[in-house]
């Protein structure tokens, strides 16, 4: 186990490495750069207001003066050397700084999301399985169907606008830190993370049910049933842990689009989260802080993917990590 985890550690490091590069070199290839978004603000009516800004100085001091292998060059000694991911390009402040400010908004809405999930599609997953072609199992298909389907931001919109019309009625939109009242905050949080943990339950839902399929028709679990063991007994101590390995799979697959996904919901419900932060630094081209955040969520998701690969040798002790 030890030296599978070493070689992992290693193939993460060359990942990282990999991903950015590709991030900096794509934000890059955006029409415009900073200097452009500060005219563009600077324009009203066709005209600038004020004294027209010194372009050249203004790259100078943002650093893109240079061509783009040397910028990537200084951001990576930085990065290595001193841990800094660099600082904004508009306020200066420490990217480190402004992600872990906004990223426990980010990570509360996505650990609610994948908690919603689990409650919705494990239990009608199995239950499905258990009771294959009956109207119970229909209508369980049928949400995962629904699930999948329904956008998330459409849905997210909907309960912005028509409660607020109908009734009056809209989500909180003030960030309450759970310290202070956690069912304030929890209020807050829930409507989006149903939302977002409805897009994932749909696909989670699929998959625990086919798995569950496949396990209940093996021999062991028929010979389970045979000495006498109740049913439940047999789901939950046999059938259900071996089923769940592909299961965690898709739940750790899922987190990239949970990554994406609260983007959209943070901006409809206005949580100051990463994702409402890479919206703002990709207006203004703030390069740092766009780079900033896909490093943060690319470390997490290949940090939580080791952490499954992992928990498949708990879930089934066939598996060993050599």
């Amino acid at each position: 186990m030890q030296r599978y985890v070493i070689r992992r550690l290693l193939l993460i490091v060359l990942t990282l490495f990999l991903v950015s590069v590709i991030v900096f070199l794509m934000i890059r290839l955006i029409p415009g750069d900073i200097v452009d978004s500060m005219i563009a603000e600077m324009m009203r009516g066709g005209q600038i207001l004020g004294e027209p800004p010194d372009r050249e100085r203004l790259e100078r001091a943002f650093g893109i003066d240079v061509p783009i292998h040397v910028q990537y060059g200084r951001w990576l000694r930085d990065l290595m050397l001193h841990g800094s991911l660099g600082n904004s390009l508009l306020s200066g402040a420490p990217a480190l700084e402004l992600i872990g400010s906004r990223i426990g908004v980010t990570f509360e809405l996505g650990l609610l999301a994948i908690l919603i999930s689990m409650l919705i599609s494990l239990p009608i997953g199995v239950f499905s399985a258990m009771r294959q072609d009956t109207f119970g199992d229909y209508l369980g298909r049928s949400l995962a169907i629904i699930f999948i389907a329904v956008p998330s931001f459409w849905i997210g919109t909907l309960i912005m606008i028509y409660p607020s019309i109908w009734w009056g009625w809209t989500p909180p939109l003030e960030v309450i830190p759970f310290t202070e009242d956690p069912i304030g905050n929890l209020k807050m949080f829930l409507i989006p993370a149903f939302i977002l943990g409805m897009a994932m339950a749909g696909t989670t839902m699929r998959m625990t049910r086919t798995m569950m399929l496949e396990v209940l028709r093996q021999d062991y679990i028929r010979t389970a049933y045979s000495k006498g063991l109740r049913e439940n007994l047999v789901v939950v101590r046999h059938a259900l842990r071996n089923a769940l390995m592909p299961v965690v799979t898709v739940i750790g697959a899922e987190l990239v689009l949970l990554a994406g996904g609260s983007i959209i919901i943070e901006q409809i419900f206005a949580l100051p989260g990463t994702g409402k932060l890479m919206l703002e630094a990709l207006h203004q081209r703030d390069y740092t802080i766009v780079s900033g955040i896909n490093m943060v969520v690319a470390t997490v998701v290949v940090m939580s993917n080791l952490l499954i690969d992992i928990s498949y040798a708990y879930l089934d002790p066939r598996v060993r990590y050599g």
